[in-house]
């Protein structure tokens, strides 16, 4: 499944807007890491349909040609090649050789099976690793994506800020004019403007370094234009149920790939000590084999000589082994040490998975009682400010109450918006991780 549950609708505009799906499609079609994991799948599966065909007897054909020079042979003496009487005395002569032979493994201690299945249980972790690194792209790219929406907000907060710190210069202005406040009064109000402007600055430049990162991360280059689609998001998203802490474990414990593939290297620890052991027992083998000859030295024919020449062979090999320097004892003790780590890597996995998800369980719950309390900070801090401005524009107030309702008030809303994205994004990681669909809670 797909961390979607922020994205609803987005606006069409000149320069392409990604939503938060289109980003996740286009880099598990485009990110070269999750393309090298899949690539290491297709060479686990190569392995396994390998291991498959040496089952299988093997088979080959052989062929020598060679030509021969005796510059003292007696013309007396008689010489054999292949068997065969020679009935010429050549210096130069000719000789070839043909054979097709065959050999296949009958047994030996279920070696083969088990590479069959040991091959078979690498290419699906392989599989399950491509499943994780992919899973790792779309919660990035979730974050990144957040991240961006928070900033984009809290830039239009700022904007607002400047707005009303424009207005409270112009009403300093007049007030300096008449002679209701000093003009280091207002150049405060001034310097506060200057700030908010800086503010509005910073934060576009965290937007487009979020977004450069996210760029990266699709494998986008160039210069070509890059931006998001902005989803409206309520409060009601981030004011969402939090999910049960184990019961988002125990999901992800069945459904989570990371997890499937530690169990999958415990089978496979199994395996291959089966495999150790069979160092042990004894190997049978057949074989079989044709063959045949031909040289210059016959009076023979080519024709005949390939028939007079034929041979077959059938054979079976046992091999017991004895004393093999103590290499078969050190493989078995060493898959079973392998066995116990995968054991360990297993509960590793699943004490980090429980982690993760305890991090974000964390998160959301402390992040939504925030929201909460950040929501009432916000109107009350608006109604203070409210006043303020009202005195201050009739000049009941001085400016340094001004500035500090100001503050507070934006201090409050941006904690307000931290707060509402980090519940929002922290929901979406525990239903991406427990497995849940974008309908349900």
């Amino acid at each position: 499944m797909s961390a979607t549950a922020l994205l609803f609708t987005s606006l069409s505009a000149q320069t392409k807007q990604w939503t938060l799906q289109e980003c996740i499609d286009y880099a598990l079609q485009n990110n070269i890491t999750l393309q090298q994991s899949r690539l290491k799948q297709q060479s686990a599966q190569e392995d396994v349909k390998q291991s498959k065909a040496a089952l299988l007897p093997s088979l080959s054909a052989s062929t020598n040609q060679s030509v021969g020079y005796r510059p003292w042979q007696d013309a007396g003496v008689t010489t054999v090649t292949n068997g065969t009487v020679n009935a010429k005395v050549d210096k130069f002569y000719y000789n070839g050789s043909y054979g097709v032979n065959a050999q296949w493994t009958v047994w030996n201690g279920n070696r083969n099976l088990n590479q069959v299945k040991l091959n078979r249980l690498t290419a699906e972790q392989a599989e399950l690793d491509a499943q994780t690194t992919a899973n790792s792209i779309q919660e990035q790219i979730a974050q990144l994506y957040v991240q961006i929406l928070y900033l984009t907000e809290a830039v239009r907060v700022d904007e607002e800020a400047l707005k009303t710190s424009s207005k409270n210069e112009e009403r300093g202005r007049e007030l300096v004019g008449v002679g209701k406040m000093s003009k280091a009064d207002l150049a405060q109000l001034s310097a506060q403007c200057a700030a908010d402007e800086y503010n509005i600055v910073a934060a576009q430049s965290q937007v487009s370094s979020y977004k450069l990162q996210l760029k990266q991360l699709l494998e986008i280059t160039g210069d070509e234009a890059f931006d998001i689609a902005v989803p409206a998001t309520t409060d009601e998203q981030a004011l969402a149920e939090v999910p049960s802490l184990m019961g988002v474990y125990e999901q992800a414990l069945a459904a989570r790939p990371e997890i499937q593939s530690a169990e999958l290297a415990v089978k496979s620890s199994d395996v291959s000590i089966s495999i150790a052991k069979a160092g042990r027992m004894p190997s049978v083998n057949m074989t079989a084999g044709v063959g045949t000859s031909s040289n210059s030295l016959s009076n023979n024919g080519w024709g005949s000589q390939m028939k007079q020449n034929f041979d077959a062979s059938a054979g079976v090999s046992v091999s017991i082994p004895i004393f093999d320097q103590r290499q078969t004892k050190t493989n078995v003790n060493k898959a079973k040490i392998q066995h116990e780590a995968s054991l360990l890597a297993l509960q590793d996995e699943q004490k980090k998975l429980f982690q993760t998800i305890e991090n974000y369980w964390l998160d959301a719950t402390t992040n939504q009682q925030k929201f909460r309390a950040a929501q009432s900070t916000v109107d009350s801090e608006q109604q203070s400010y409210d006043l303020l401005q009202e005195k201050f524009n009739v000049g009941l107030t001085n400016i340094v109450e001004l500035m500090t309702g100001k503050d507070r008030l934006l201090q409050a809303e941006q904690n307000c918006l931290q707060s509402k994205y980090m519940t929002i994004l922290n929901l979406q990681m525990l239903r991406f991780y427990g497995g849940l669909g974008d309908n349900e809670k």
